[in-house]
């Protein structure tokens, strides 16, 4: 997969600071939530995705079913210079996320062109913590995320806070969370709010699928937007 210019793989945490796509005037129906909903913003996305091809109708309007294959993925922005109109006619649908937890959180994964040494340091850790030392293809995560991705959300894992892994997305009174050093940023397509103060420490509904949140805990380290750095209360993040 790719975006639209360079790109540099990073193994260690990397913090977005800006945007480097417009997607015009009117926006589409292409930004992603952390719990898997698309819908139009004018919002910027640090990242994109696909899943799996192309479910859109020659008016750019989104199919009732909204993915094409198992192959969620999660890409740059920017690749090898790389330009192209978005959702073009009988091409791959092409999404958009404020960050890799976001993406993480839907039930997507590390691209292997684009992001190659993420993907790749993403399938080592699953063969270490979910596949026995066997390294699984790309096609068999896809599976296992699927049927993540799939299954019932009223019975999502819960858990308490001082047991969730950095870059875990879980849900509060039907609102997503993001859990970053040891404390919950509120999550909106504009960045992420100021740490909030927990008046009492009770399990989380866990957004993110339980085999990402595996590789998290073994030490997948998400790219996040720069508004997750925020360490005082109150305030108002920009995109």
């Amino acid at each position: 997969m790719h975006g639209v210019s360079s790109f540099a793989p990073v193994f260690a945490r990397a913090i977005i600071s800006r945007t480097a796509i417009q997607i015009g005037p009117m926006p589409l129906q292409n930004r992603v939530t952390p719990t898997g909903e698309i819908v139009a913003t004018p919002h910027r996305g640090t990242m994109m995705g696909i899943r799996g091809g192309c479910f859109h109708d020659g008016n750019k309007t989104l199919k009732r079913r909204q993915w094409a294959s198992k192959r969620w993925i999660c890409c740059v922005l920017a690749f090898k210079d790389r330009r192209r109109e978005l959702m073009r006619p009988g091409h791959y649908t092409e999404l958009f996320f404020l960050d890799e937890a976001t993406a993480f959180a839907a039930g997507h994964r590390p691209c292997f062109e684009c992001r190659r040494a993420n993907a790749l340091h993403f399938q080592s850790l699953w063969a270490q913590t979910l596949g026995r030392g066997i390294v699984p293809r790309a096609g068999d995560m896809d599976d296992v995320l699927h049927a993540e991705r799939m299954a019932d959300r009223t019975r999502r894992p819960r858990r308490l806070p001082a047991d969730l892994p950095d870059g875990a997305m879980v849900e509060i009174d039907g609102k997503p969370y993001l859990w970053h050093t040891c404390a919950l940023r509120s999550w909106s397509f504009a960045g992420y709010e100021a740490p909030r103060v927990m008046a009492e420490v009770a399990p989380l509904t866990v957004i993110t699928p339980p085999s990402t949140l595996a590789l998290l805990t073994a030490g997948y380290q998400p790219m996040l937007h720069h508004s997750a750095l925020a360490t005082t209360s109150g305030g108002t993040p920009s995109a």
